[in-house]
């Protein structure tokens, strides 16, 4: 018996020593596929990490896309300085028709108007010409008038004032303007006052350019003009 467990640990001993068949199927399996199925393991890993990111940044773009977003806000005022119309800019709405009213008011006061503060009157005349359609009728009359009556000249020896009495609309684009034009001396004296009469036909085109939105934001442009002096 003896013999016999000592033949068995001799030929374990010895198999070992040589490599059983199944440790060197294991040793082989281990050196041809477990270095595939590691690098596997590490791709698996790979993707998981990249789907988080991308998870993560889905999440902060529709945070930002559903941030509250700053909305311009417009106040119409009449030539005392009352508010007329007030809310926020909407470019695709109609315009209500006291925002137009205000807007002519604004535009005939700035068209007739003198001061003798030359920056003031550059301003005046800036938005004057903001508000007239491009190779209309009123672009002509109102470079015509502005030639004729030097508005910064004027401004060194008097200065005209303007108030609207009366602004009628006669159509949704033609408006009946009433005004009165008070002429002083620099030193307030006055010098005459005349009232006036004028149609003004206009057009509507909402802007659609920040740059054109901050000087006519209601998107009213004058294109054509006929006035006289009441007798």
């Amino acid at each position: 018996m003896a013999k016999e467990l000592a033949l068995t640990q001799h030929l374990s001993s010895k198999e070992d020593s040589i490599g059983s068949p199944y440790l060197v199927a294991r040793r082989e399996w281990d050196e041809r596929y477990g270095g595939l199925i590691k690098r596997a393991q590490q791709w698996r890993g790979a993707a998981v990490l990249a789907l988080l990111v991308a998870l993560a940044e889905a999440i902060v773009i529709v945070g930002v896309a559903t941030r509250p977003r700053a909305t311009p806000y417009v106040v119409a005022v009449d030539s005392l300085g009352r508010v007329a119309a007030a809310g926020a800019v909407d470019r695709t709405s109609t315009v209500d028709e006291r925002m137009k009213q205000a807007a002519i008011t604004q535009w005939v006061q700035d068209m007739r108007g003198v001061t003798s503060d030359g920056l003031a009157e550059r301003v005046s005349i800036d938005h004057v010409y903001a508000m007239i359609g491009s190779q209309s009728a009123a672009q002509t009359i109102v470079t015509d008038y502005f030639r004729t009556n030097q508005p910064f000249e004027r401004g060194s020896r008097e200065t005209v004032q303007v108030e609207v009495n009366a602004i009628l609309p006669n159509s949704p684009h033609s408006y009946e303007v009433d005004w009165t034009e008070t002429q002083r001396t620099l030193d307030g004296k006055p010098i005459s006052s005349d009232k006036w009469k004028g149609i003004f036909t206009v057009a509507i085109n909402p802007p659609t350019d920040e740059a054109v939105l901050r000087v006519n934001p209601f998107g009213i442009y004058v294109m054509d003009i006929t006035w006289s002096k009441v007798l």
